[in-house]
């Protein structure tokens, strides 16, 4: 049956393990299950002494090839005889894209990979643990320790009937606004814009030289629906931001129309050939600096580390201080692959802190465990990793974290229209209605 979890103040507080001082990841409605009957579950292997191991991801631009090789390598020295065939699909940057059409069809098909690649939470969760195409790692938690070592608000979005089918390798955060250093001495200011007021201010300083204000990836729309998440938060709040996926907040909502304003009012300072850009090519317009600023994840510091770009500064998005918006790669077991054994130890090492720690300062990300060496971490990581535990915690729409797929692919479509339609009235209907398709109002 359609489950729909809601969250009171207290209980959204334990998310992410930040106590009182933090809002967690708004939870939402589950999907009806699959019909068909859970596929078996295959015998044990025996130890990983060969074969081979498919890991299906869509990690192939800069920092995350890098961030990946860095735990290939680690498990290549552990388990030589094991052949990695890293069967990430390029063309499905952001949120995914293109490789998970073509995980969706090949778990419906009965030929998993070996593991993916999958944002924590409701991604994972209502796509395929629900419909039982997931194995139950409740064991390997507590065989590796990690119960002690993961928040258990992480757990707990990892969690379907309290069993945990996915391990977090990494922390996202999604607010962040990258910005140029050089345009910002050029135009006279010695920090970045702190609000929206302000960043429209310096957009029209910008225009007079040239220069566009937002790097958009306009051949890409889930890119801008990144964006508009995070204005939505600025907006609404963490409160009521968190209410769009329990109903105690409608998406009819005054401060979802100012959201609609500023997000479109933000394109028409977009870098002058924003149509034709892809999400995979958008860093070159913030590196050749044909645009001055970016609201994107921390992924971006991995990227533009890898293309040697150092010209750049970060803040959170425009009147976001003091939240964060939050998400977490993660591996899972999916049931009937043709080599457990060697997924298990892979699994291990996802959730291990020396893969985390080789993984995380080439990915940009923070560890998902609680215990890292932060020697091995720079000035950007060091900053997340303390915002992580006293920011006010939400979660990512685009990314996974708060809403189910289903409403995800919705909202990503309501954005795309009203960028070409500029129809406020016609977008917040239609994600009202998607909204009660996917069971997050009331």
């Amino acid at each position: 049956m359609k489950t729909n979890r809601k969250f009171t103040r207290r209980q959204s507080l334990k998310l992410f393990g930040l106590g009182a001082t933090g809002v967690a990841l708004a939870a939402c409605a589950a999907p009806r299950p699959a019909t068909q009957a859970p596929a078996a579950e295959q015998p044990a292997q025996p130890a990983a002494g060969g074969g081979k191991l498919e890991i299906f991801s869509w990690w192939t631009s800069g920092g995350e090839v890098e961030a990946l090789e860095a735990l290939y390598k680690i498990y290549r020295e552990k388990y030589p005889a094991v052949e990695i065939v890293n069967a990430a699909l390029a063309g499905g940057a952001g949120q995914g894209g293109n490789m998970k059409a073509v995980l969706e069809t090949r778990m419906i098909g009965g030929d998993p990979p070996d593991s993916f690649q999958v944002h924590l939470g409701q991604e994972l969760i209502a796509s395929h643990v629900v419909a039982g195409r997931m194995e139950d790692l409740s064991e390997l938690y507590a065989s590796e320790g990690w119960n002690n070592v993961f928040p258990k608000g992480l757990i707990e979005l990892a969690s379907y009937e309290g069993k945990p089918y996915s391990v977090p390798v990494n922390i996202h955060r999604s607010n962040v606004m990258w910005y140029n250093t050089k345009h910002l001495a050029e135009a006279g200011l010695d920090k970045p814009p702190a609000t929206w007021n302000e960043w429209f201010d310096y957009a029209e300083k910008l225009k007079a030289k040239g220069i566009g204000a937002l790097a958009v990836a306009g051949a890409d729309p889930n890119f801008s629906a990144h964006v508009f998440e995070n204005i939505l938060v600025a907006t609404l709040g963490p409160e009521k931001y968190n209410g769009l996926f329990n109903g105690a907040t409608a998406w009819d909502d005054p401060g979802v129309k100012e959201a609609m304003d500023i997000l479109l009012k933000s394109h028409e300072y977009a870098q002058a050939d924003y149509l034709s850009v892809a999400w995979g090519d958008i860093n070159e317009v913030m590196t050749s600096g044909k645009a001055s600023t970016m609201i994107m994840g921390d992924w971006t510091h991995g990227l533009f580390m890898s293309a040697g770009f150092k010209d750049y500064g970060w803040a959170p998005a425009p009147d976001t201080n003091g939240i964060f918006v939050a998400l977490s790669d993660s591996f899972g077991l999916p049931k009937n692959v043709k080599h457990r054994e060697n997924v298990i130890n892979w699994l291990k090492l996802c959730g291990s802190r020396e893969g985390q720690d080789a993984f995380n300062p080439l990915k940009g990300s923070i560890p998902a465990r609680t215990d890292p060496d932060l020697s091995k971490y720079d000035d950007y990581l060091k900053q997340t990793i303390e915002a992580f535990k006293t920011n006010t915690i939400v979660g990512s729409i685009q990314h996974g974290a708060a809403a189910p797929q289903g409403f995800v692919n919705d909202y990503d479509t309501v954005v795309s229209t009203l960028l070409a339609s500029k129809d406020t009235a016609a977008a917040m209907k239609e994600l009202v209605a998607a909204a009660k398709t996917a069971g997050l109002s009331k």
